[in-house]
């Protein structure tokens, strides 16, 4: 569904991204992890085409996009739902108009169509009779929640999530965990998942890839990333301060 290969990325002279080579089966879940400013949302802004790599490939179903025009993308993007970092709701409107918001704009469904997936898509997050609510009267739990009511209304075949739990409670992190994996199971949805949050990597994850100063060092299974050898993926999961740190403590257990 999602092949990235030999893609570099330049903001301003930087390099952002070292030579990413990724693949994406339909219906897989892949996470990607990785310190904060290694380049992990950069690639979800690739793949949805709202950046163009400086060299390299992008193909979604078979169709490179990296070329293609806005229009053009607009409408491989019909295929893409995004739950953005800070939920990206419009203010200005309630949660059921945010919901309702991409079938008013990219389909011709009566309002009562609309009105009953807005009901049953509301339902599925949590949120029932919560349509008339305003955003700056939610949780952020709730917000995100909200986000993904919207982002699924279109049934889209792709799930894009940009560090889903930031800044939620263990409780309601493991709430969106759930939806994710609901959401996967009834919509059969490919999904990329950028978080920084091991247990909800551990969760949802089919595989793993780990993205270190703008290349990846390792993909895997939860398994495989779980028992990798690399100093600088068990830095990561296990929250030490060096990589230095693990190789010590494993030979302490040794």
């Amino acid at each position: 569904m999602i092949k990235l290969t030999n893609i570099n990325m330049e903001f301003n002279g930087k390099q952002i991204l070292h030579d990413i080579n990724l693949e994406v089966a339909k219906g897989e879940t892949m996470v990607i992890i990785g310190p904060s400013g290694s380049g992990k949302s950069t690639i979800l802004r690739l793949i949805i085409g709202l950046l163009k790599p400086t060299i390299g490939n992008i193909m979604i179903k078979e169709q490179e996009i990296s070329c293609l025009s806005e229009d053009q993308l607009n409408k491989v993007r019909l295929d893409m739902g995004m739950v953005f970092q800070y939920s990206a709701l419009f203010d200005s409107m309630t949660v059921g108009e945010n919901v309702a918001f991409g079938l008013r704009e990219h389909t011709a469904m009566s309002e009562k169509e609309i009105s009953k997936i807005v009901s049953r898509n509301l339902r599925m997050v949590g949120l029932t009779d919560q349509q008339d609510r305003m955003p700056n009267e939610l949780s952020g739990g709730m917000k995100k929640r909200v986000s993904l009511a919207r982002a699924i209304a279109m049934k889209p075949e792709i799930m894009l999530y940009d560090e889903p739990t930031a800044g939620l409670d263990p409780i309601m992190s493991g709430t969106i965990d759930r939806l994710i994996m609901n959401t996967k199971r009834m919509l059969g949805v490919t999904s990329v998942v950028v978080t920084h949050h091991m247990s909800s990597a551990f969760t949802v994850a089919d595989r793993i890839a780990m993205i270190h100063n703008g290349s990846i060092i390792e993909v895997g299974t939860v398994e495989e990333i779980k028992q990798s050898e690399n100093p600088l993926v068990q830095q990561f999961i296990h929250g030490l301060k060096t990589p230095g740190a693990y190789v010590r403590r494993r030979s302490n257990l040794v």
